[in-house]
Formats: C-alpha cells, structure tokens, sequence
C-alpha cells in the first residue's frame, strides 16, 4: 500500500462526503454507556464477572509492607520487577483481576493480538531471555509472558488477586497509605503506585431492552469460552459449540475485528453490526525469523523501541527497524513541509495526502470484498487520524462467506429484544451477542479508571483536586497526595505513544529508581512542591495543541469525544505540546533520578494547606 499521485483530490467534494457521513453518525444515545461497578444494584453488572477464574473464598489480611501496587497490567508487573531490581523485596500486587495480565487477562477473545509489534510491546524481553513467536503477538502468548515476569521476580505468589481497592487514604499519623479491598483486607504501605491502565473500563452500551435477551450475551472483554468451545490459544475455527447458533457482533472496532474471522468460521451465521468502518491497513504477521536472536546486541529492544517511538514522531532515522503499517500514521501526523509554502499550502498537502491514504483503504476494500454493495458500506470515509487505525488481513474476506451478513447501521443498534437485536427498524433473531464496544477513553479521568476513592493529605480525594483537570508534578506526582506515584498516562500531563509499553516502561523505571532513591535516604515522606506543581502544570497548558477543529470534523469516536471536541482539556495535554515530546520527558525523569536531589518534592516536612 503506497500513496500515488495521480489520486484525484478535490477539496470540496472530500469535505462534503466527510460532512454528509459523520451526520449519520451523530445521534442522541452516541456515546451513552453503563456506569456498572461490581457492587452496584444493576442487573447488567453480570458483564464485568470473571469468566476465566474460579473466585476463591479467603480470610481478610491486615499487613504492612514498603510498596502496595495497584493494577497487575504492564505497568504494574513492571514495576514491581523494578522494584525488585532495585533491592526493595516488600512488594504487595493487587488487582480485582484472577491473575497477572491487566489488559490481556480480560481480553480473551478468539483472534486477540497487539498490533504493535510484539518485540517492542510485550517488555522485558531481554530480561526475560524471551523472544515472541511471532512479529504480532497474540494476547495468550502477551499474558503468559507478564506472568512469567510475576514468577521470575517472585511477587506474583504474594500478589493478592480478586480483590478489588475501596479505598485508599493516606495516614499523617503513621505516614502510610492504608489500602481498603472488597474483601475486608487493610494493607498498610509507605509507598503506594497506581497503575490501572488505560483499557480497564469496558463500555457497555445503553441500548433498550438490553436485559430482556434471552440468549446468551456478554462483553468481548469477558469472552465465554464454556459457551462457544474452544480456548483463546490462538487457534481459529475451534469454537465448536457454535456450530448451529446465530451470532450478532455488535461493533467494528479493534476487538471486532479480530474476533469475525475466527468467529465466522465457527458460527451457523453472524450478523456484524456496524455503526462505523474502521480504517484497517494489512498486518502481515509472521514467524519470527530462526536468525532473529541471533544478530540481537545487548539493548537491542529498547534501541528498538526508541527507534520506533522516534519514526512515530516524525525524526530523522538511519533505520526504520520496526518497518510496519504504522508508517502512515508518522507521515500523516508529521506531514514533509517545504519552508517556502504558506500555512494555507501546508494544510492543503497533508489533507491531500491524507485523502490518498484512506483511498488507498477504500481501494484495499474493493479489491478484497466481492461485493460491491458491501463493500461500499465497508469504506471508511473521514481523515486518518480521526479514529485509531487498525490493521488485519482476514477481516474483509470474512465478507465474502454466505454465513456473515454486515448490518450497516449509522444510528447503531437501537433496540435488543428477547430474541435478537434491532437496528435500522428491522429485528434479526440471534442467539448470541457479542458487545464489541470497547473501552472507555483513554482520557477517561486517571481517578475513574482508578476504580475508587484516592483520598491524600486533609481528607481531600483526587476526584476533587482533579475536577477541573488534572494536576502533576512530571506526570508522576500531585501534591498533597504524598508518597504515591501515578503511572503516566494519556490525558495526565505526561506523554503518549502509540507503542505504550515504552511509556510504561519509562514510568515503571522511573517510580522503581525514585522509590529505591527516597528508601536509601531514609525519607518518611516525599511531597510535591506547591511551585513545582504549578510550574509543571504551566508548561502543560502552554504547550496544549488545540486540535478541536479538525476534531470537529472527524467522525465521531472515542478520540473526539463521540463528536463533541469542546470536551477536551488543556489540562490533560502532554509534556512538549502535540502528540507529546517522550524523549524530552524520559530526559527528564532519567536527569531526576541521576541527580538524586529529589527536585521539586519536599521531605519530611510539615504539609501546609495553601
């Protein structure tokens, strides 16, 4: 897939389609979703039950231990190994999850794999001494790498899982973190991390009459697997029990598009719900090649990984190492710019080039599905960066078969009835439906994706300090909140990268190196500086790139908050304005902990309300 010039481009014409098509996108229940927590009255809070491990009933525990961590995902798991690395053994993991994985733990679906590549995305690999079966992973073989990490380092077996934090309060008096769970547990930590992730919240639509199916229905998030046979090995076709039964996949996001294929080969029928196309360039996933360890020099995922984060960012680099589909995306967001064109003819060529990329998607489309009609309604039609894009390469040839049948529904599925599902006035009986909707943004509040009440100096939650945005020191600390470190996040004045394990990483370094530093100099308590905060949250504000019009005119998603821009907040930028500076901030937090002067914290002293 290579942009040509000879693509026609005609300005009006492409804006009018991109304007005519978003409309039909844009109705009231767009975005509407269930607030369902596992101890709230609603019925629908079902979809969030563990289906892949058996709960097992155990006394609360009251312990004390130097570090809680909260979220068993990548940035956690790394974190502890981190911590272990850096001497600090009294390490206590939580997650209301069955295991280690964050994620991927939940996500076993038929066909989950990372579209990044597994060498840069699945971490520690070098540590590990472990190199990926394959150029894309998929989320089995992601979970058991994390957990072997949960294993080698040795904190897994103290870890405590199926339990999900209440609450979490700092204690002046005994300058601890006294951590609440569900199961009548009180931990008590000097130092506490948070790590929820940024994929932690399922987004389970509004939609009436949800509770009135009387088939089997659950999130893609909480794949059955005792109902559709089978196991998430990877394998396709395996989901026997499905033989005879009507399936209704409800969404063509990431997840959708995974599952189909593997779905449609199991399946009586499917019916594949579509609200919008994505934008799904080809994968070509592969063996990993038997020469590939061999020509591997110490360091080489992190040269690796950085190599990809700066190709991302539009930087000059010898070697494109990772070399994938991604590449459009860092031409897209990095347009070549000639210094003598005006900022009028700068807008012009990207939009054009853009425009190339997604004919260049629309005719992938054509060529793969013989069916015209069909493949009309399969062609995405708004700019690139408007929604994440996607890669696969058996997506669309699962239209070819007689058993798949694409409902295209630009008002989305409108009613569930006893029997089936409603979308464009008309009812299609199913016996089973798969909600693949998602996630919550991952601009969700860092507080809400927390799942619970983080309470600091004076009694005061996070949720309250951060109402009008959040506010950090590095995209680590917050004062008033001492002795707790965030892992860095989109929308939490840190920095993004399409490739989040190099953030996580770079996080998990940084509060291990900081935790191991405040441990050998004996501090009871490390605070954030009241001007160091606001210098901090300064910078963030002046370099926010407000992209709200081009936003506007996106598509609605999750991106553009379901097509309503004015949402978005200066306060939730990123370190280096844009898509974010991750060298620039890595600097930084790699310069802090080499320094070892704790700058911008106080220590040990008296917490004054300002």
């Amino acid at each position: 897939m290579t942009p040509t010039p000879d693509t026609h481009f005609d300005p009006d014409a492409v804006h009018a389609k991109y304007a005519e098509e978003r409309a039909k996108r844009l109705t009231e229940s767009r975005g509407v979703i269930h607030d369902l927590t596992l101890d709230s009255d609603d019925p629908l809070k079902a979809y969030l039950a563990d289906p892949h491990t058996p709960f097992v009933e155990r006394a609360p525990i009251k312990d004390d231990c130097e570090v809680a961590v909260i979220g068993a995902g990548i940035g956690g798991v790394v974190t502890c190994a981190k911590l272990r690395d850096a001497g600090i053994d009294d390490v206590r993991l939580i997650d209301k999850a069955g295991g280690i994985g964050g994620t991927w733990y939940w996500n076993r679906y038929p066909g989950v794999m990372c579209d990044v590549e597994s060498y840069i995305y699945m971490p520690m690999l070098e540590e590990m001494g472990y190199i990926p079966t394959t150029k894309y992973a998929f989320g089995e073989e992601i979970r058991l790498h994390l957990d072997s990490i949960g294993e080698k380092y040795g904190f897994k077996d103290h870890a405590l899982f199926h339990t999900g934090v209440v609450k979490s309060e700092w204690d002046e008096g005994e300058t601890r973190w006294i951590v609440h769970t569900d199961r009548g547990d009180e931990i008590h930590a000097r130092w506490l991390v948070v790590s929820p992730g940024i994929l932690n919240l399922v987004k389970i639509p509004v939609i009436p009459g949800m509770e009135e199916f009387e088939g089997k229905a659950f999130h893609s998030g909480r794949w059955d697997w005792e109902y559709t046979g089978g196991h998430p090995d990877g394998n396709k076709g395996n989901m026997t029990n499905l033989a005879d039964k009507v399936v209704a996949v409800i969404g063509t996001g990431a997840s959708a598009v995974q599952i189909l294929p593997p779905l449609a080969e199991s399946a009586e029928h499917v019916y594949v719900f579509q609200r919008t196309p994505s934008a799904i360039g080809v994968r070509d996933n592969r063996s990993t090649p038997d020469d590939f360890e061999r020509e591997l020099q110490p360091g080489w995922q992190r040269e690796r990984m950085e190599n990809f984060t700066a190709v991302l960012l539009g930087h000059d680099v010898e070697r494109n190492l990772v070399d994938d589909a991604w590449i459009y995306m860092a031409k897209v967001a990095n347009p070549t710019i000639d210094p003598t064109m005006s900022m009028d003819e700068i807008a012009r060529a990207a939009e054009e080039f853009d425009y190339e990329v997604m004919e260049l998607h629309r005719k992938r489309i054509e060529e793969l599905v013989k069916n015209p009609a069909i493949a009309e309604s399969l062609k995405p039609y708004y700019r690139y960066l408007c929604k994440r894009p996607l890669f696969h390469d058996e997506y669309y040839d699962a239209f070819n078969r007689d058993n798949v049948t694409l409902v295209d529904c630009p008002g989305g599925v409108t009613q569930v009835t006893k029997h089936g599902v409603v979308a464009n006035d008309q009812q299609y009986e199913v016996d089973c439906i798969v909600y693949a909707t998602g996630f919550e943004a991952e601009v969700t509040p860092f507080y809400r994706r927390a799942g619970h009440p983080i309470i600091g100096r004076g009694g005061v939650a996070l949720a309250d300090k951060w109402k009008d945005g959040p506010r950090t020191y590095l995209g680590v600390f917050t004062r008033g909140f001492p002795n707790l470190f965030l892992m860095p996040s989109p929308g939490m004045q840190s920095t993004i990268s399409v490739n989040f394990t190099h953030i996580l990483t770079e996080g998990a370094e940084f509060i291990a190196g900081a935790i191991g530093l405040l441990e050998a100099k004996g501090v009871r308590i490390a605070d954030v500086r009241e001007d160091a905060e606001d210098d901090w949250v300064q910078q963030i504000v002046d370099g926010y790139a407000d992209r709200s019009e081009f936003m506007a005119a996106c598509t609605p998603s999750r991106l553009n908050f379901e097509g309503d821009p004015s949402a978005a907040n200066p306060l939730s930028g990123t370190y280096g304005g844009g898509y974010g500076d991750v060298f620039g901030w890595r600097d930084l937090l790699r310069e802090w902990r080499e320094r070892g002067d704790f700058a911008g914290l106080e220590l040990d002293e008296p917490y004054v309300e300002s």
